[in-house]
């Protein structure tokens, strides 16, 4: 299969930001080429696999139940006593088959015009001065020297492409979670129209052990925390497993993955001459939860568009493409600094602490405040625990 030599747009990654990224330009009447590393669009899987409807509103996803594996209706919010708390919500959300959904991402960009090469790595790009000008690959046919008129990395954490641009992305060390899931069945639980979430210093410091139904007897169980504890993350979610047998008693493994998570700021500067980083590359991802696929494609959509007014403008400089990461920090990234701000007020907070917020916080509350919303409503309800409110005040305003 021949490798082009030159492009309007080279796509580095055929994860959902990349791959929406190449349909968007692809359907914009770009030359647009996808190379990924993998032999499998889709695998492995590193990844909880949750996806609100919201979220397939906002990037034009039409649901497919194919990869829509189990309809989800809210949360099950776990104290570290175990005490609950039951967050319905109106905005429905599928637990997905993300190998199945990616790859259908991908094909709805090769439908779109794009050429997609797998088993292809790019090693570095191609620079004349401060511009990128393309990208060299590795591929089974050979390597090859690809011109392109924009680059759009989305190669995932500590982008490999950004990095050889210049582009600084690696992740301080206290801002990367260590994630580890298994895939299990003949699972009891009840809600299984509900995601579970636990959450506990002894349970997963900074972070949380979720399962994810995926039918009524099968889910994603799985756990993040904070990647500098001396306990591995698989450490925590078997203690989690073994301690829990009414549920876990006879449940079966059928996969597991794990990986690193960045939970800290997205990058303050994904864009120069030439190329746009998206995604888990430009660290674009929910800090408390370490969701990205939805804010990936998301930003995707706003680099291709971007792309698209740069090529047709003649411009494609560091200045003009300033407006992909103006337009998303305007639609998400001020959201996701403000969410950034929650995290590290609750990783600050004691196993005690946790129990009195459950006993003061409504679910509405509680969801409203992890995705950045209502802080001073938040701290006027905890006024009556005066240490937590004064240390929220602190964090959050």
């Amino acid at each position: 299969m021949q490798i082009p030599e030159q492009v309007d747009v080279v796509v580095v990654g055929a994860g959902p930001g990349g791959s929406r990224a190449a349909r968007e330009a692809a359907s914009l009447g770009l030359k647009t080429v996808v190379f990924e590393k993998r032999q499998e669009v889709g695998a492995p899987v590193r990844c909880g696999e949750g996806l609100g409807e919201a979220w397939m509103r906002i990037n034009d996803i039409k649901l497919d139940r194919s990869w829509a594996k189990q309809e989800m209706h809210g949360a099950v919010v776990y104290s570290p006593s175990g005490k609950k708390i039951v967050i319905p919500t109106e905005n429905k959300g599928w637990i997905i088959d993300r190998k199945v959904f990616d790859k259908q991402m991908a094909i709805d960009a090769g439908r779109a015009g794009a050429r997609i090469f797998v088993k292809s790595t790019v090693y570095e790009v191609i620079k004349e001065g401060d511009i990128v000008k393309g990208v060299r690959v590795r591929t089974p046919y050979g390597s090859f020297d690809v011109e392109a008129k924009v680059v759009i990395a989305a190669d995932g954490v500590e982008s490999q492409t950004a990095r050889s641009a210049g582009i600084n992305t690696v992740n301080n060390a206290h801002e990367v979670d260590s994630g580890f899931q298994y895939e299990m069945v003949n699972i009891k639980f009840e809600h299984p129209d509900m995601i579970h979430l636990y959450f506990g210093n002894e349970i997963a410091p900074r972070g949380y052990v979720w399962i994810f139904p995926k039918g009524d007897d099968i889910a994603n169980v799985g756990i993040g925390i904070i990647g500098q504890h001396e306990k591995t993350a698989k450490e925590f979610l078997d203690a989690f497993i073994e301690g829990h047998p009414e549920m876990f008693g006879e449940a079966a493994i059928v996969e597991m993955n794990g990986g690193c998570i960045p939970v800290g700021a997205p990058l303050s500067k994904p864009y120069m001459s030439g190329l746009m980083v998206i995604g888990d590359a430009a660290h674009m991802v929910n800090p408390i939860h370490g969701g990205g696929m939805g804010t990936s494609m998301e930003a995707g959509i706003i680099a291709a568009r971007t792309a698209k007014k740069a090529i047709d403008a003649g411009d494609v400089s560091e200045k003009f493409l300033k407006q992909f990461y103006d337009e998303w920090m305007e639609k998400r990234g001020k959201q996701l600094l403000q969410v950034l701000k929650v995290r590290r007020f609750f990783e600050k907070l004691s196993d005690s602490d946790l129990e009195k917020l459950a006993d003061m916080v409504t679910p509405e509350l509680l969801l409203d405040i992890a995705d950045g919303r209502k802080a001073k409503t938040f701290i006027k309800i905890i006024s009556k625990a005066p240490k937590i409110a004064m240390l929220a005040a602190k964090e959050l305003l």
